[in-house]
């Protein structure tokens, strides 16, 4: 069982200048990246809210842009997902108290024009396997049509990392999706949890699907969370790792805990589900693990929510936390 399984007017005035507005309209577009380069947006996974998306979408989207998200993250399965993700989906959102996914039924024109109302991208799509391995045209399709660069898998089934051939294996298998996704005009991404950190005879595998995957075409995205709980270190991946994580997913803890076993296994997540809690309100050094993010190439900063005990309050809480930090 997955984890995801388991849980609950300026710039047209310009234009229309003639040749001299021409001259100012690319000026202003210099200015326009200049002023984007400094300013560093935050974003959250969909996947937080997931419950409240399926009661009131577009509710739910003003909620977090006002509350300066700017960046959304979403999360499958989508209607052109592969049919056998969409079947598991179907079994498992009956224990998940919600069955909506995707695009929540909207079309990619509908979540358009409601993201851009509200100053809202998306960078990064969240997948399955399967899909990425037989339907990257279409989730490809999607994510042009979004604006998103990453089409990123959240989590490696359990079928592939019982031993660490498996993850040799996997890393195969990663450049293969790679290079499709490079061909597509999009980029594939891994979303490390806390399993494969654990060493198997003196190595850590996900050490082994980030050395033995192409940087060109096979990027990751770093969860605090969950490589804290799995025993590491994420400035450590980070640093040694330069250039290779893309996005972040930005967790808070409260104490210092870990994984009672490897970090594969539901128990694992259940343990760890209490301490989790939203930024500044734990005791991770999350401005560090930012700070650390920015200067060896992350991109996009999600947080991520999997549970709160006021959702509301934790919302806020994290977006706070990075609008002190500076992020707008």
């Amino acid at each position: 069982m997955e984890r995801r399984q388991f849980m609950a007017g300026t710039g047209a005035a310009l234009i229309g200048a003639g040749v001299g507005g021409t001259a100012l309209a690319k000026a202003g577009a210099k200015t326009l990246a200049k002023t984007r380069a400094k300013t560093h947006a935050f974003g959250i996974q969909l996947w937080s809210v997931a419950k409240q998306l399926e009661s009131d979408f577009d509710g739910t989207i003003a909620m977090l842009a006002g509350l300066g998200y700017r960046e959304l993250e979403m999360f499958g399965p989508y209607s052109f997902s592969d049919p056998r993700q969409i079947a598991s989906w179907q079994v498992t959102a009956k224990s998940l108290g919600f069955s909506g996914s995707g695009f929540y039924g909207r079309s990619t024109a509908q979540l358009n024009k409601l993201f851009r109302s509200h100053g809202l991208r998306v960078p990064s799509l969240h997948t399955d396997l399967f899909t990425l391995q037989t339907r990257m045209g279409e989730l490809a399709a999607a994510a042009h049509a979004l604006g998103a660069t990453y089409v990123t898998l959240p989590s490696l089934p359990a079928d592939h990392r019982q031993t660490f051939d498996d993850y040799k294996r996997a890393a195969d298998m990663f450049n293969a999706i790679g290079r499709d996704a490079a061909r597509h005009g999009v980029r594939f991404a891994y979303h490390n949890h806390g399993y494969g950190i654990v060493p198997v005879n003196g190595v850590r595998p996900l050490d082994t699907l980030l050395s033995a995957t192409d940087p060109k075409s096979v990027f990751f995205e770093l969860d605090t969370y969950w490589t804290i709980a799995g025993g590491a270190d994420p400035k450590d991946f980070l640093t040694r790792y330069k250039g290779r994580y893309r996005m972040v997913h930005l967790k808070d803890m409260r104490g210092n805990h870990r994984f009672a076993g490897d970090g594969g296994g539901a128990s694992d997540w259940i343990a760890m589900f209490p301490h989790l809690t939203y930024l500044g309100d734990g005791s991770l050094d999350m401005k560090g693990i930012i700070d650390v993010a920015r200067h060896t190439g992350v991109e996009h900063f999600f947080v991520e929510q999997d549970r709160a005990d006021d959702l509301m309050v934790a919302l806020k809480g994290s977006a706070a936390f990075m609008q002190k930090l500076g992020y707008r």
